[in-house]
């Protein structure tokens, strides 16, 4: 299959992955079961089939129709494609149990790359940045109708953006004249604006995309449920690898796991090792793409992934 899009950390998070103790065990289960939460265009979840045995399954996530549908040519019988929500796959009979999960977050290059999806600010397209076109509003809808308290509040709070205000206020004073931007190039165009300097190397655009597209999407809410989830979901032994790309995805997968991996007790009571309770993840580490693989993958530069096992003798 071509594969346009150009997985980050693709060795590293199935090393990750298949290296776990339930994996590499000669005891551990020959009916292996991992999931990737976000298919993408296949590139984490084939370099997986390649390397589980043939009674294994893999389960792969994705909201993205696009997706979907280069997943469904995927000639394998050890592979279930769902068109849902990472954050949902604790909902689905038969995944109480897990050998390893696999969290890719953000978006692919082609969604990127392909104008008509709206995410692009270099690319002309009707504003729309959803992942599953079947649900919710497009940016563009949202925008036209959302008070300038709330789009500042998205732009600041996901986008880290502090010229929130101002863009918040251009965009409402089009709107009152009927030019509510529609296209992702207008959009790009009200922001530079607005914004007069930036970062060497980034366009004035890119806090303010990515914000629209965390918050149609419900990324960060996703992220918060699919965690939970796949504690829940994941066998003791079990691994989770979590790749993020930019710094609210990785406080909240990096607060998620600590949250996880330590026993609060309160100050000055007297409780001895063998007393506390065992806390239900081990992390692993935390793996960063090499040099090389940022020259040959600029997209890759701003990637984490963060690596947990779930603790023997702990139940969800």
């Amino acid at each position: 299959m071509n594969i346009t899009h150009r997985p980050v950390l693709l060795a590293e998070a199935v090393t990750a992955l298949v290296s776990g103790p339930l994996i590499t065990s000669p005891a551990a289960s020959k009916n292996l079961l991992l999931i990737d939460g976000t298919f993408g265009r296949g590139g984490h979840t084939q370099a997986l089939l390649a390397r589980l045995p043939a009674n294994a399954r893999m389960i792969s996530f994705d909201k993205d129709l696009d997706a979907i549908a280069v997943a469904e040519k995927i000639k394998d019988s050890r592979l279930r494609i769902v068109h849902d929500s990472f954050a949902q796959m604790d909902q689905y009979a038969g995944l109480e149990s897990v050998d390893g999960i696999l969290l890719d977050l953000g978006i692919s290059s082609p969604q990127v790359d392909e104008a008509h999806r709206g995410f692009s600010f270099r690319k002309d397209g009707p504003l729309d940045m959803r992942m599953n076109t079947d649900l919710g509003l497009t940016a563009a809808e949202w925008l036209e109708q959302a008070s300038q308290e709330d789009i500042t509040h998205v732009i600041k709070t996901y986008g880290e953006e502090r010229f929130a205000f101002q863009i918040a206020k251009a965009i409402v004073a089009k709107r009152e004249e009927g030019l509510s931007p529609k296209t992702t190039l207008q959009l790009a165009g009200l922001v530079a604006g607005v914004v007069r300097t930036r970062e060497v190397g980034q366009d004035p655009a890119t806090r303010t995309f990515q914000a629209l597209r965390i918050y149609i999407n419900r990324e960060l809410e996703d992220l918060e449920l699919g965690l939970k989830a796949a504690l829940n979901l994941l066998k003791p032994g079990a691994r989770l690898a979590v790749i993020s790309f930019h710094s609210l995805e990785d406080r909240i997968v990096k607060q998620f796991l600590q949250s996880h991996a330590k026993v609060e007790v309160p100050r000055g009571l007297p409780v001895r090792d063998r007393d506390l309770p065992q806390s239900a993840l081990e992390i692993i580490g935390r793996v960063k793409p090499s040099d090389e693989e940022v020259r040959e993958n600029p997209r890759a530069r701003s990637a984490i992934m963060r690596v947990a096992e779930k603790r023997t003798g702990v139940s969800a």
